[in-house]
């Protein structure tokens, strides 16, 4: 018998309120550039990326 999935339960509309954003950070010790993901709400995409 197949199991539900519960995440399949959720409502669908709230996933679409959000953007993952990928920057670019340099580190001042190495030079060496790491990568910094943040999950963000399309209202603060401007405000995240300054």
């Amino acid at each position: 018998m197949a199991k539900k999935v519960v995440a399949t339960l959720r409502d669908k509309s709230a996933a679409k309120n959000y953007a993952k954003i990928i920057k670019a950070v340099k580190s001042e010790k190495t030079g060496a550039y790491t990568f910094k993901e943040e999950m963000v709400s399309l209202d603060n995409i401007a405000e995240a990326l300054k």
